[in-house]
């Protein structure tokens, strides 16, 4: 999952800047790195305890949350200057660079504070976090207005977007209803994840204990999808998904209030605004898309539901018809039997630090990077369980950093994420501002007795996670608003899926999986999980699944992007590193064509490049039914 603000006009510069790549010198390296797979095997190493505290990311005035203030004053005023600047600067190149020098003024505080405002387990740094999120996007809708007038002509498509072609009281109303969407978008994020309770008499006692009590009440905070009691999941996704009048008012107007401004500003719906500049480019494109891969798969999805049926049939005779909230236990049960498998068993195989070497194994094979643990400095942690990775090009040296919030705390969101805390781009200086970036898992910490053990799924989403970091660490576009994953949605997860088929391996795998005692390697066989995108079980009446679905704020009409993604990946993996996932001119190909240049370039140009062909829907959707077809596996096979 990607996370990050583009603030600073972001469809402008994309479509303005495309095509100008550029690259920077050599970094000198350091020498106080360790290695990657010992670091997070091993007890982390303390921050420098001594001097003066460097705050957050290095950031000096993020030493206290008042920091927020003075960095966003700080921005603001280089924002003015730079305003200025563009007013008496005629249409041309050097405007677009000041456009970038703007976002990039106005994104290395506000990205920051995206991440924080969710992530710092203090709460007083939270609160300042969303202030300046808050504080900075209103600035940018009213401040700075003469300068998107100065240059309108030059970029009417993007500042229709944002409502810049508008008489005054048009574009207040714009303004005013960005930024109720922004609330909106906040409010109903923070009530997709909030708990239900429930008295406590109300469930059968013997399924209480799966529970959280509080007093006289038992809090539901999940599906509690995994659990072999049938009772415990129908409570849990009955109680957890019971609709709640606020959050569906929530949800209704955040809807309402993008369907206005997209009218506003000229679109047909929310979906024809939001799909401008992406591959599938229109909301019937997509529908195209998802109804023909919805025929081809329909019975295949009845033909599995009818075998877990089969299997709840077996085991609980009495209530065998299969429910929504059955399928992701009884897939699980019917794998398992099917290929006498248990996913459990394989955790000590994937030690975080074996996980990371493996990662670091295959990309310096495919694109002769390294990873190496960093030390900190004073202040510069959110968390003393945060790793610092600084990745390294075996002949341009120093590429950018990766802080890796790998680990479960008290008020962090259980999801994975990818967070871009600091852009690439070309400085006036002639060198290469680096970009910074945060990994977010939700792993469980070491014990007395093991390093962090993985699940399968758990090792696939590092993979993912990571494809997303390799993006923004490859990317050498000349700007910092269209660097790595600022680039159209749908082809924003094309790099962390390939991963997936990466992670999927057994020639990959088995250069990492040893067991964290013995160091044996594993030889058994585990099949890819494949999960059904399009539902076909009852409705379950007083659920609401919608008030829960978190993606609807990031991902609003573009949550096909998953899908559209995967089928690229998924063509190029085959056409290019099935044959060898190590394959160094397939990596410096795939570096080249499809990672270098952000948002940059066309996306489907990008595709082109990679699969020498502009592929179809119908080439979409082949090659997302072939893979299951072909029974692809997650993890591993017999190498004999």
């Amino acid at each position: 999952m990607l996370s990050g603000c583009r603030r600073a006009l972001p469809a402008a510069l994309r479509l303005a800047v495309r095509g100008w790549a550029g690259g920077g010198g050599r970094r000198r390296v350091s020498t106080s790195w360790s290695p990657v797979g010992a670091a997070f095997d091993a007890k982390q190493q303390r921050s420098r305890l001594t001097g003066q505290s460097t705050g957050l990311f290095g950031v000096p005035e993020l030493s206290s949350p008042e920091g927020f203030q003075e960095a966003q004053e700080k921005a603001l005023q280089e924002t003015e200057q730079l305003v200025q600047k563009a007013c008496t600067t005629p249409p041309g190149p050097q405007i677009v660079m000041i456009f970038d020098q703007l976002s990039d003024a106005l994104c290395r505080v506000a990205d920051l504070a995206d991440f924080v405002k969710i992530a710092h387990p203090d709460f007083a740094f939270r609160e300042a976090a969303e202030e300046t999120c808050r504080n900075i996007d209103s600035a940018l809708s009213n401040r700075f207005y003469c300068i998107f007038r100065q240059v309108a002509e030059l970029f009417m498509f993007d500042f229709e977007i944002s409502g810049i072609h508008l008489d005054e009281e048009k574009r207040k109303r714009a303004v005013d209803l960005n930024v109720k969407i922004l609330d909106l978008c906040n409010q109903f994020l923070i009530g997709a994840h909030l708990p239900n309770k429930i008295d406590k008499q109300i469930l059968p006692e013997h399924i209480r204990y799966n529970f959280a009590v509080e007093g006289n009440y038992i809090q539901i905070t999940g599906l509690h999808a995994d659990c072999s009691d049938d009772l415990v999941r129908e409570a849990a996704y009955k109680i957890f998904l019971y609709p709640n009048a606020e959050q569906l008012r929530c949800l209704e107007e955040l809807l309402t209030s993008r369907n206005h401004l997209a009218q506003l500003v000229g679109y047909n719906t929310f979906a024809h605004r939001a799909l401008q500049g992406t591959m599938a480019r229109t909301p019937e494109k997509v529908m195209q898309f998802l109804e023909t891969l919805s025929d081809r798969l329909f019975q295949r999805t009845l033909k599995d539901f009818e075998m877990m049926e089969g299997m709840k049939m077996k085991l609980n005779p009495q209530n065998s018809k299969l429910m929504p909230w059955d399928h992701p236990y009884y897939s699980g049960v019917l794998r398992a039997e099917r290929y006498n498998i248990e996913p459990s068993l394989y955790c000590p195989f994937f030690s975080l630090g074996a996980c990371m070497e493996g990662l670091n194994f295959l990309f310096n094979q495919l694109l002769g990077i390294s990873l190496y643990a960093e030390q900190t400095e004073k202040g510069e942690l959110w968390c003393e369980d945060v790793r610092k990775l600084a990745v390294v090009h075996e002949n341009e040296g120093l590429l950018g950093y990766i802080y890796c919030d790998f680990y479960q705390r008290a008020d962090k969101p259980h999801q994975d994420c990818h967070f871009t805390i600091r852009g690439g781009r070309l400085r006036k200086d002639g060198e290469y501002q680096l970009p910074v970036v945060v990994l977010m898992l939700s792993l469980p910490h070491s014990t007395r007795s093991s390093p962090t053990l993985l699940t399968p799924g758990m090792m696939e989403n590092l993979f993912h996670e990571m494809g997303h970091a390799m993006h923004s660490m490859l990317g050498r576009t000349r700007y910092q608003h269209v660097t790595g994953t600022r680039c159209p949605t749908d082809f924003a997860e094309v790099p962390s899926i390939l991963m997936e088929y990466f992670a999927s391996d057994y020639r990959v795998v088995n250069q990492f999986a040893r067991h964290f005692q013995t160091g044996q390697t594993v030889s058994q066989k585990i099949l890819k999980e494949t999960q059904e995108k399009f539902y076909g079980l009852p409705y379950v009446p007083n659920t609401a699944w919608q008030l829960r679905f978190s993606h609807l704020v990031g991902y609003g009409a573009k949550y096909y992007s998953y899908l559209m993604s995967r089928a690229i990946a998924s063509m190029v993996w085959k056409q290019c590193f099935v044959q060898n996932p190590f394959d160094r001119a397939m990596g410096e190909r795939y570096r080249r064509e499809m990672l270098a240049h952000g948002g940059g370039k066309e996306p489907m140009l990008m595709v082109q490049g990679m699969l020498q062909k502009s592929p179809s829907v119908e080439d979409f959707v082949n090659a997302l039914v072939s893979d299951l077809d072909q029974d692809f596996e997650t993890f591993f096979m017999d190498s004999e």
